[in-house]
């Protein structure tokens, strides 16, 4: 086997206790799958999971090191990434009328392409996600066996493996209570705010974290 079956299992271990631990990633899955459904959650799953891969062929390469030659470009990624979850939390709460609602109506409160390319974008916009997976990965990663990056995909899969698992666990409930709730005007517009709320929340928290 072309990695440590030991760090294997520690890799799987920790990895798990990591997700189910509430973080960003987390709380956008649960707001978009209240808003959505359990399908929008499965799919903001899908965006997140998909980031995570980019990162794993991120760490893999070794680009990670253009964050610390030049710190400047990690607080630009930064700050664009929590000025847009800003930008998706505001239009949530202002909930703009007309064209949109029908839109929400026919597909439950938000299209499933929409919640994979916000699942992507947020995740792909966070470096801290990025220098993460730098930190991380290598831990588990026995040069001396070679083939490295292979090591690397079977880490990255081990990830997004647990990412469906978990975060899209949490997506499909939520979509299910918010499907619930959405079926009551009120209680819908209260979801819409609270979504907004969160996403708000983790765009501040991005941009005030060093």
């Amino acid at each position: 086997m072309p990695i440590d079956q030991h760090l294997l299992v520690a890799f799987t271990v920790t990895t798990i206790v990591a997700m189910i631990t509430p973080g960003p990633d987390m709380l956008f899955i649960l707001g978009c799958g209240m808003r959505g459904g359990p399908r929008a959650g499965l799919l903001a799953t899908a965006g997140v999971a998909t980031s995570e891969v980019v990162h794993v062929a991120v760490a893999a390469a070794g680009l990670a090191a253009l964050f610390a030659a030049v710190p400047t470009a990690f607080a630009v990624v930064r700050i664009v990434g929590a000025a847009y979850l800003i930008y998706l939390g505001v239009q949530m709460i202002r909930h703009r009328k007309g064209v949109q609602d029908e839109l929400d109506e026919q597909t439950g409160g938000m299209p499933g392409r929409r919640a994979y390319l916000n699942g992507l974008l947020t995740n792909l916009l966070n470096p801290k996600m990025v220098t993460f997976t730098i930190a991380f990965l290598p831990q588990f990663i026995d040069p001396r066996l070679g083939h490295v990056w292979l090591q690397f995909a079977i880490l990255g899969a081990v990830l997004v493996v647990a990412e469906f698992i978990v975060d899209g666990l949490v997506g499909v409930l939520a979509g299910r209570i918010g499907g619930w709730l959405r079926r009551r005007k009120a209680a819908r517009r209260r979801i819409d705010t609270a979504t907004g709320g969160i996403f708000i929340g983790i765009g501040v928290r991005l941009a005030v974290e060093s």
